[in-house]
């Protein structure tokens, strides 16, 4: 794309005179990766096609934003996504899309403490997996075109999860539903196959009493009876949703 780069000690440069269309094939299908091929490509010369994307609805999101600031971008949602460079972009007003993870971690929020919880602005086919998750723990959930409902039992069941690319389990949801998982019956086994660092936030929530298993790509959560409080911090937003998570279980108030 005739973009160059450089890397020096942890920061990386990146400059140039034009930036050409091409010809893209991901090895994987990185959120990141497809956002930043995508915003590249906009104001670049010629078309440039994207294969093996991501297909999440936030990439659908953003080909809507830059198509109404005038881009020529189509193809989002599929395999394949298509750029046409144009000259230059506008101004506009836009809505983003209601935020899944914020949603799915509500909802985890109410399922762990036994709640009952009303969304509303949602979008339920969004987090379709989420949701069979939640309801294979024994949760109840009503979703309709722009609300979710939930109702949570006393405890949740152990259930089995493994994260994948969209539109399969997200992996920015594994840590939130792992550490609710935590005081569910029986044994719950998470198999992560996106990002090899999440299973970081384990350490943190076992000094809350969590018996948590956690090895490479497998981790496991056996049933703990009783979730004490402990002083936590957290520098990422998963982390910290798992957090407080498992914070949500204990009887007196903590700092965060």
């Amino acid at each position: 794309m005739g973009i160059n780069i450089d890397k020096n000690y942890g920061k990386i440069k990146c400059f140039c005179d034009k930036i050409y269309g091409e010809k893209i094939d991901f090895e994987f299908p990185s959120v990141g990766a497809t956002e930043n091929a995508i915003l590249a490509s906009c104001l670049g010369e010629g078309t440039t096609i994207i294969t093996n994307v991501a297909r999440e609805p936030e990439i659908i999101d953003l080909q809507n934003f830059l198509n109404r600031m005038g881009a020529k971008v189509k193809g989002a949602g599929s395999n394949k996504i298509e750029v046409k460079g144009v000259k230059k972009l506008k101004d506009v007003s836009y809505n983003i899309m209601p935020d899944r993870i914020e949603t799915g971690t509500f909802l985890c929020l109410s399922a762990i403490t036994g709640g009952n919880l009303l969304l509303e602005n949602t979008e339920q086919t969004h987090i379709v997996p989420i949701i069979d998750k939640l309801e294979e723990a024994g949760c109840n959930i009503c979703a309709s075109k722009n609300t979710i409902e939930i109702k949570a039992p006393k405890r949740l069941k152990g259930i089995n999860i493994k994260t994948m690319p969209y539109p399969g389990f997200p992996t920015d949801m594994q840590a939130i539903l792992g550490a609710t998982l935590t005081t569910a019956k029986g044994t719950s086994v998470i198999i992560e196959n996106i990002f090899e660092n999440r299973f970081k936030y384990t350490r943190r929530i076992n000094k809350n009493g969590s018996k948590n298993i956690s090895r490479r790509k497998n981790g496991g959560n056996k049933r703990s009876k009783k979730v004490r409080r402990s002083k936590s911090k957290s520098n990422r937003l998963k982390r910290w949703g798992s957090i407080s998570a498992c914070r949500s279980r204990c009887k007196r108030k903590d700092n965060y």
